[in-house]
């Protein structure tokens, strides 16, 4: 699959590159990308809750009724999980929520959301580009440019802190470097932006 190449005014360079087909073509696989979601959920969560059980509770041990003779059951400390105010049974406790996903699936979850991108004919190429300092309006420009709508990431081949630092503000819009793209954050952008030399090292990278 061929794509033009636009400039930030959203006008055609005349140039054209190849999208690798062993990405972009493949039949995408769901099992792969829910995995890989699931994982990418998970590591999100921090996995600091907790509550105090009935040994963790400062409270009197003192009986708080007679033991015997009072027709119900015997009482030994408000400590009890029956007691308001008690320790919980089986509280939840801090634990890591990590989940183990293989590379190859992971690897095949990226491609199946890529290639779902580009059969629905949501990604456009942008030829590279710099900005001498951050700027929202300017970033906000080149998306009304590109005629985006909904969540974009621009995707980039180089750490670029000024083109990162003028789309953090814009709401639904999201940039990273090409290493550090993942499948979630593909799976939820309605419009996939890939710099001209993000596009050329996966050629290179396949």
């Amino acid at each position: 699959m061929k794509l033009d190449v636009l400039n930030i005014k959203g006008e055609s360079t005349g140039r054209k590159v190849e999208l690798p087909d062993d990405i972009f073509g493949i039949e995408p696989n769901a099992h792969a990308v829910y995995l890989a979601v699931k994982q990418y959920n998970a590591a999100q969560r921090q996995g600091t809750h907790k509550a105090k059980e009935r040994w963790e509770i400062s409270r009197s041990t003192k009986k708080i009724k007679r033991q015997k003779g009072t027709g119900t059951a015997r009482a030994g400390s408000t400590k009890s999980p029956v007691f308001r105010g008690g320790g919980r049974v089986f509280g939840p406790k801090p634990h890591d929520y990590y989940i183990d996903v293989n590379k190859k699936v992971k690897a095949l979850a990226k491609f199946s959301v890529l290639a779902d991108k580009a059969a629905g004919g949501n990604i456009v190429v942008l030829e590279d580009f710099q900005m001498d300092k951050p700027s929202t309006k300017d970033f906000s420009g080149i998306l009304s440019n590109l005629k985006t709508s909904g969540k974009v990431l621009l995707v980039l081949s180089d750490y670029n802190s000024n083109v990162y630092l003028s789309g953090r503000n814009i709401d639904g819009a999201s940039v990273v470097h090409i290493k550090d793209m993942n499948t979630y954050e593909v799976l939820h952008a309605d419009t996939l932006i890939l710099s001209e030399n993000s596009v050329k090292a996966m050629n290179i990278a396949e």
